[in-house]
């Protein structure tokens, strides 16, 4: 791993360029594009959802490649985070100190300018803070390529990171180095076959029309009663708008109350049940209108409020977080260093730092790194020779 000690990173994120791309490389091309109306109107529709989630951009191996430069001194993201497909992020990226700048669009589909906004940043930055070492610019539109150059002019070591297939080949040109979001460490090869394949079945999906319910999931006509050799017809409940049945109370065997003389009249349903409950002296009972009726349904028919389900997100488990943040530190610093099959531990412990400065081996239940590392040898094998100690990424 190069020694990066004195590094100090400055990172800008134009985020929608960043998503957008990400959507098309997983759906198609274009495909941000003709989605983008139901996306605005409706990012709740089952499928436009499905979509998004399949689509999804991990921030977290962005920032923490950013971090294997040296330092982050400030990262900045830059798009209308008051659009849906925007905002799910803004935890996240709460969450790792990245600095949210809000751009809104002049008109309807029109650029936010984040390219201008993100340049002249960038440009002050550069002034501003003389120790800067590197300027990491996560985009793939070719207006970013008059920053990358004037960064290097002014002698800042400029790195590149977009998507593979929508990045202008002169942006990748104009920086020291480059990387595609598809080969960054913590980017699930798997997780992004399995967006592909969702994005091939959405098409289908759409076209695809909802079955009728089968006839026994429809709600059962009431039942019609007798009285005197006449039918009546069941009246409506004034709360659900469904059938219930006629309520019969007989005074003598063979003698029932009749609806009408008992509510003087009157044809409105409520008025009809409240003046058979006054006459009966007893609320009427609740008819089941659908065999396969739910709790919720049940439950506000027999006039008891259901409590309302508590969601708690079960926290996950630290060292299941710290095994991870080991393998992705072990791979970039592979990565950066072709030739360096073992790795300082020391090194790799101040890049988990960096990546994660709440990381503590100690805070786990381990005296020291090397415990730490010994406890996850199905990832990392360590090797004490003297006084040095190595790691390396076990596969």
């Amino acid at each position: 791993m190069p020694d990066s000690q004195n590094s100090r990173v400055a990172v800008y994120l134009d985020f929608d360029n960043i998503v957008i791309s990400w959507y098309d490389r997983v759906h198609g091309r274009n495909s941000y594009g003709r989605d983008r109306q139901r996306i605005i109107e409706t990012p709740e529709d089952p499928e436009i959802a499905e979509r998004l989630t399949a689509a999804t951009i991990d921030v977290g191996a962005i920032i923490d490649y950013a971090a294997s430069f040296g330092t982050l001194v400030l990262t900045r993201a830059y798009a209308d985070w008051s659009s849906p497909v925007n905002a799910v992020y803004r935890t996240q990226l709460v969450a790792r100190a990245v600095d949210l700048v809000q751009l809104f669009p002049a008109a309807a589909y029109a650029k936010n300018g984040a390219d201008i906004r993100l340049a002249v940043d960038a440009v002050e930055d550069m002034f501003r803070l003389p120790d800067l070492t590197h300027v990491v610019i996560v985009a793939g539109d070719s207006d970013y390529v008059p920053l990358a150059q004037r960064c290097r002019r002014l002698g800042r070591y400029v790195v590149g990171v977009g998507v593979a297939g929508s990045t202008a080949k002169s942006l990748a040109a104009a920086c020291d180095e480059f990387e595609a979001y598809d080969s960054l460490p913590g980017v699930p090869r798997v997780a992004r076959a399995a967006a592909k394949d969702a994005g091939s079945r959405a098409p289908k999906a759409a076209g695809t029309r909802a079955k009728a319910p089968a006839a026994e999931d429809q709600a059962e006509p009431a039942p019609k009663t007798r009285s005197g050799g006449r039918r009546k017809a069941p009246a409506k409940d004034a709360a659900t708008g469904d059938a219930s049945e006629t309520v019969e109370a007989e005074t003598t065997p063979g003698e029932t109350v009749d609806a009408t003389a008992a509510t003087g009249g009157a044809s409105s349903p409520a008025a009809v049940e409240a003046s058979l409950i006054d006459a009966l002296g007893a609320a009427t009972p609740p008819k089941r209108t659908n065999r396969r009726a739910s709790s919720s349904t049940v439950a506000a028919t027999a006039g008891v409020a259901e409590p309302a389900a508590a969601v708690e997100e079960t926290p996950e488990d630290p060292q299941d977080v710290a095994t991870r943040l080991l393998e992705r530190a072990l791979r970039l610093g592979h990565d950066k260093d072709d030739d360096a099959e073992w790795l300082h531990s020391s090194a790799v412990k101040t890049h988990m730092r960096r990546m994660d400065p709440s990381f503590s081996e100690k805070a786990l239940g381990y005296r020291s790194f090397n415990d730490f590392v010994k406890a996850r040898e199905s990832i990392a094998e360590l090797e004490e020779t003297g006084h040095e100690r190595l790691v390396r990424l076990r596969e």
